[in-house]
């Protein structure tokens, strides 16, 4: 064969393959479509009504003058790894504050919540050992447990006496671990922790939280649900958000020096990520500020959840998460369709983010809402849902 003919052969055999991918690729895409399950790319428009940005602070003037103050005397970019040139003073200083604001020996920030949680469940748990999930857990949980050495069980969502079986009865020669987000994020609701604590006492398993909806909102200090509910003692180690109430992103790994220590050495997603810009740091120092000097920003969102439930004739909670299940995914789309064009900015949540047949609204209030806003989404949300207002 000619160097001529090999190329034409060559370039044929390309073309074919990426024609059968693309094939393969557009009936995945129209398969999507027929199920209403395909999502596209929406900018913000209208009342916001889906964000985590639970006390506002994401454009809050503070935060904001803050930022880019950090910017021109940190610079954009923090060049490297933690481990090589990426560290900054502004980490340490805030992964500190961070630590006294949830009550433990040490943290350690990285770039996002799904890198802390796939560092934490990569790292600590070995081939010996257990891990019982909450079958709600997000998603980023289930893939730190996949990439785990260790065997997982689910067991169901916040059933503690399911949990306290499968804890006596699944062997585990190693360590037992249980995994749990504290305020649930596509439902809302909130983890049995005191009740996990007292299986805690009687199992001896260690108990990682991730309080990635929680941090800013609950807590006299507004540290989370843990504090809230005075769990501390028994928490091995809590994930933390600080894109979400926080206003900004990333997230820490709170617990004891010693854990934190090993997830410097071992933690993939720590060790091979180029670090965050440090000005975020200051940036999240800033949002810790604003907790203290603004409390009654989580005070009022929490007000909002109660409000909102009860205007909507749902269970009492007084979590910023207000899920209104629908059901099928077309009718899910359709009703956030009409939300969206009385003002309101709310998506639809589908498979497989939420089980099958439990498409919903995902309603997130947020502080920066007046009470007149609040009482117009809940006649439209009771319009759209075929309520009498």
């Amino acid at each position: 064969m000619s160097p001529e003919e090999l190329q034409r052969t060559v370039a044929a055999t390309i073309v074919n393959t990426n024609r059968a991918l693309e094939q393969r690729v557009r009936a995945q895409l129209a398969a999507l479509q027929d199920q209403s399950l395909l999502r596209s790319l929406e900018k913000p428009a209208g009342l916001d009504l889906c964000s985590n940005d639970y006390l506002g602070l994401a454009r809050h003037p503070r935060m904001r003058r803050r930022l880019a103050e950090a910017v021109r005397s940190l610079g954009v970019g923090s060049t490297g790894s933690r481990l090589l040139r990426g560290h900054r003073a502004a980490f340490e200083a805030v992964e500190e504050r961070f630590a006294r604001l949830k009550g433990t020996p040490a943290a350690l920030y990285l770039g996002s919540g799904w890198a802390a949680n796939l560092g934490v469940l990569s790292t600590f748990p070995t081939s010996e050992d257990l891990i019982f999930s909450d079958e709600l857990n997000h998603a980023s949980l289930i893939d730190g447990m996949r990439l785990s050495k260790a065997r997982h069980v689910v067991y169901p969502h916040c059933d503690c006496d399911a949990l306290s079986q499968l804890l006596e009865s699944e062997p585990c020669s190693g360590q037992r671990f249980v995994v749990t987000e504290s305020l649930f994020s596509m439902d809302g609701d909130i983890a049995p922790l005191q009740r996990l604590g007292e299986l805690q006492a009687a199992h001896g398993f260690a108990l990682v939280v991730d309080e990635a909806h929680a941090v800013g909102v609950y807590g006299r200090h507004g540290s989370g649900l843990i504090e809230e509910t005075g769990c501390g003692d028994g928490v091995f180690l809590s994930i933390n958000s600080a894109g979400k109430a926080l206003g900004v992103s990333g997230a820490f790994v709170c617990g004891p020096s010693w854990a934190i220590q090993l997830l410097v050495q071992s933690a993939r997603p720590f060790v091979f990520s180029t670090a965050p810009p440090p000005a975020l740091a200051e940036a999240i120092d800033e949002a810790l500020d604003l907790l203290q000097d603004e409390p009654e920003r989580r005070v009022r969102v929490l007000e909002y959840g109660t409000l909102l439930r009860e205007s909507l004739d749902l269970a009492p909670s007084n979590a910023p998460i207000v899920p209104l299940i629908i059901g099928p995914s077309a009718a899910t789309v359709r009703t956030a369709a009409s939300l969206r064009a009385e003002g309101y900015d709310v998506r639809a949540i589908r498979p497989p983010t939420v089980p099958a047949g439990t498409a919903r609204l995902r309603v997130s209030l947020n502080a920066d809402l007046s009470r007149a806003e609040l009482a117009g989404v809940a006649g439209s949300i009771q319009r759209a849902l075929g309520r009498r207002a």
